[in-house]
Protein backbone atom coordinates (compact mmCIF):
# COMPACT_ATOMS: atom_id res chain seq x y z
CA UNK A 1 0.00 0.00 0.00
CA UNK A 2 1.49 3.54 -1.30
CA UNK A 3 1.59 6.46 1.39
CA UNK A 4 -0.24 8.46 -1.25
CA UNK A 5 -3.36 5.88 -0.48
CA UNK A 6 -2.92 5.85 3.07
CA UNK A 7 -2.85 9.73 3.72
CA UNK A 8 -6.07 9.65 1.22
CA UNK A 9 -7.55 7.69 3.60
CA UNK A 10 -6.67 9.72 6.47
CA UNK A 11 -7.72 12.65 4.43
CA UNK A 12 -11.30 11.43 3.64
CA UNK A 13 -11.97 10.73 7.17
CA UNK A 14 -10.45 14.27 8.61
CA UNK A 15 -12.32 16.11 5.68
CA UNK A 16 -15.44 14.45 6.98
CA UNK A 17 -14.51 15.44 10.46
CA UNK A 18 -13.57 19.11 9.62
CA UNK A 19 -16.34 19.56 7.01
CA UNK A 20 -19.25 21.19 9.32
CA UNK A 21 -16.65 23.79 10.91
CA UNK A 22 -15.59 24.60 7.79
CA UNK A 23 -18.85 25.57 6.65
CA UNK A 24 -19.38 26.87 9.75
CA UNK A 25 -16.30 29.34 9.46
CA UNK A 26 -17.18 30.16 5.58
CA UNK A 27 -20.24 31.24 6.24
CA UNK A 28 -18.25 34.71 7.22
CA UNK A 29 -18.17 35.75 4.06
CA UNK A 30 -21.48 36.24 3.47
CA UNK A 31 -20.41 39.76 4.70
CA UNK A 32 -18.55 41.56 1.92
CA UNK A 33 -16.63 43.48 4.45
CA UNK A 34 -15.21 40.41 6.10
CA UNK A 35 -14.61 38.82 2.25
CA UNK A 36 -13.04 41.86 1.28
CA UNK A 37 -10.41 42.11 4.26
CA UNK A 38 -9.85 38.62 4.07
CA UNK A 39 -9.11 38.42 0.25
CA UNK A 40 -6.79 41.24 0.35
CA UNK A 41 -4.80 39.61 3.65
CA UNK A 42 -4.42 36.64 1.20
CA UNK A 43 -3.46 38.59 -2.06
CA UNK A 44 -0.69 40.35 0.46
CA UNK A 45 -0.22 36.98 2.09
CA UNK A 46 1.03 35.51 -1.24
CA UNK A 47 4.18 37.24 -0.77
CA UNK A 48 3.81 40.97 -1.06
CA UNK A 49 3.99 41.87 2.11
CA UNK A 50 6.56 39.54 3.53
CA UNK A 51 8.31 40.43 0.24
CA UNK A 52 8.25 44.63 1.54
CA UNK A 53 9.19 43.21 5.18
CA UNK A 54 12.51 41.55 3.80
CA UNK A 55 13.07 44.27 1.77
CA UNK A 56 12.60 46.95 4.92
CA UNK A 57 14.49 44.97 7.32
CA UNK A 58 17.66 46.62 6.06
CA UNK A 59 16.34 50.16 6.33
CA UNK A 60 15.07 49.10 9.87
CA UNK A 61 17.71 47.81 11.19
CA UNK A 62 20.94 48.73 9.70
CA UNK A 63 23.68 46.92 11.53
CA UNK A 64 22.43 43.27 10.29
CA UNK A 65 19.68 44.13 8.88
CA UNK A 66 20.67 42.93 5.33
CA UNK A 67 22.29 39.15 6.93
CA UNK A 68 18.49 39.17 8.34
CA UNK A 69 16.68 39.51 5.58
CA UNK A 70 18.79 37.15 3.82
CA UNK A 71 18.32 34.51 6.51
CA UNK A 72 14.37 35.29 6.08
CA UNK A 73 14.26 35.41 2.44
CA UNK A 74 16.37 31.88 2.52
CA UNK A 75 14.40 30.27 4.89
CA UNK A 76 11.08 31.49 3.16
CA UNK A 77 12.26 29.53 -0.21
CA UNK A 78 12.78 26.65 1.71
CA UNK A 79 9.57 27.08 2.97
CA UNK A 80 8.21 27.12 -0.25
CA UNK A 81 10.37 24.00 -1.55
CA UNK A 82 8.61 22.08 1.78
CA UNK A 83 5.30 22.93 1.06
CA UNK A 84 5.59 22.11 -2.54
CA UNK A 85 6.78 18.64 -1.85
CA UNK A 86 4.27 18.18 1.06
CA UNK A 87 1.31 18.90 -1.26
CA UNK A 88 2.07 16.83 -4.07
CA UNK A 89 3.34 13.89 -1.87
CA UNK A 90 -0.04 14.05 0.30
CA UNK A 91 -2.25 15.22 -1.93
CA UNK A 92 -5.76 16.58 -0.19
CA UNK A 93 -8.38 18.21 -2.22
CA UNK A 94 -9.11 21.69 -1.20
CA UNK A 95 -12.44 21.73 0.87
CA UNK A 96 -14.49 23.52 -1.58
CA UNK A 97 -13.47 20.94 -4.05
CA UNK A 98 -14.28 17.99 -1.65
CA UNK A 99 -17.78 19.89 -0.45
CA UNK A 100 -19.92 22.23 -2.90
CA UNK A 101 -21.18 23.47 0.45
CA UNK A 102 -18.14 25.25 0.60
CA UNK A 103 -17.56 28.73 -1.25
CA UNK A 104 -14.07 29.67 -2.30
CA UNK A 105 -14.28 33.38 -2.31
CA UNK A 106 -10.94 33.44 -3.79
CA UNK A 107 -9.07 31.46 -6.58
CA UNK A 108 -6.22 29.33 -4.95
CA UNK A 109 -2.67 29.24 -6.16
CA UNK A 110 -2.55 25.15 -6.36
CA UNK A 111 -4.84 22.49 -6.38
CA UNK A 112 -4.12 20.77 -3.06
CA UNK A 113 -4.78 21.53 0.68
CA UNK A 114 -2.22 20.29 3.41
CA UNK A 115 -0.40 21.85 4.53
CA UNK A 116 -1.24 25.52 4.01
CA UNK A 117 1.42 27.60 2.18
CA UNK A 118 -0.11 30.70 3.21
CA UNK A 119 -0.04 29.82 6.90
CA UNK A 120 3.76 27.94 6.69
CA UNK A 121 5.25 31.18 5.90
CA UNK A 122 3.74 33.73 7.58
CA UNK A 123 4.22 31.54 10.62
CA UNK A 124 7.87 31.22 9.44
CA UNK A 125 8.71 34.91 9.44
CA UNK A 126 6.40 35.49 12.65
CA UNK A 127 8.80 33.27 14.49
CA UNK A 128 12.12 34.64 12.63
CA UNK A 129 11.02 38.14 13.24
CA UNK A 130 9.91 37.87 16.97
CA UNK A 131 13.18 35.89 17.70
CA UNK A 132 15.32 38.78 15.53
CA UNK A 133 13.46 41.49 15.66
CA UNK A 134 10.83 41.60 18.33
CA UNK A 135 9.65 44.60 17.80
CA UNK A 136 8.51 44.15 13.76
CA UNK A 137 7.41 40.53 15.31
CA UNK A 138 4.57 42.65 17.26
CA UNK A 139 3.63 44.64 14.06
CA UNK A 140 3.25 41.96 11.95
CA UNK A 141 1.40 39.36 14.40
CA UNK A 142 -2.33 40.75 13.46
CA UNK A 143 -1.40 40.36 9.69
CA UNK A 144 -0.28 36.45 10.57
CA UNK A 145 -3.34 35.76 12.38
CA UNK A 146 -5.26 37.15 9.98
CA UNK A 147 -3.65 35.17 6.77
CA UNK A 148 -4.14 32.11 9.39
CA UNK A 149 -8.28 32.99 9.66
CA UNK A 150 -8.31 33.70 5.83
CA UNK A 151 -7.06 30.55 4.98
CA UNK A 152 -10.34 28.82 6.41
CA UNK A 153 -12.45 31.51 6.11
CA UNK A 154 -12.38 31.82 2.19
CA UNK A 155 -12.84 28.39 1.90
CA UNK A 156 -9.66 27.55 0.60
CA UNK A 157 -8.36 25.12 3.60
CA UNK A 158 -9.25 23.24 6.45
CA UNK A 159 -8.51 24.38 9.96
CA UNK A 160 -5.85 21.27 10.26
CA UNK A 161 -4.22 22.57 7.06
CA UNK A 162 -3.63 25.78 8.59
CA UNK A 163 -2.68 24.22 12.05
CA UNK A 164 0.03 21.86 10.13
CA UNK A 165 1.46 24.80 8.04
CA UNK A 166 1.63 27.03 11.64
CA UNK A 167 3.60 24.14 13.47
CA UNK A 168 5.89 23.45 10.54
CA UNK A 169 6.28 27.02 9.45
CA UNK A 170 6.81 28.19 12.92
CA UNK A 171 9.58 25.26 13.48
CA UNK A 172 11.45 25.93 10.39
CA UNK A 173 11.75 29.50 10.97
CA UNK A 174 12.93 28.78 14.82
CA UNK A 175 15.38 26.22 13.44
CA UNK A 176 16.62 28.38 10.83
CA UNK A 177 17.19 31.12 13.94
CA UNK A 178 18.95 28.44 15.96
CA UNK A 179 21.39 27.44 13.58
CA UNK A 180 21.84 30.66 11.73
CA UNK A 181 21.67 33.53 13.47
CA UNK A 182 24.83 34.10 14.61
CA UNK A 183 25.75 34.76 10.83
CA UNK A 184 22.67 36.94 10.89
CA UNK A 185 23.48 39.16 14.14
Amino acid sequence: MSTTSKASRFFERADQREFALCQSINRAIKYRSVKSYFRLVSWLGDGWLWYAVILAIPFTAPAHGPHIAILVALTGLCCTLTYKVLKHWLIRERPFISFPAINCATPPLDRYSFPSGHTMHAACFQAMLFALLPAAGWVTLPFTLSVAASRVILGLHYPSDVAAGALIGGLMGWVSVQLFAELAV
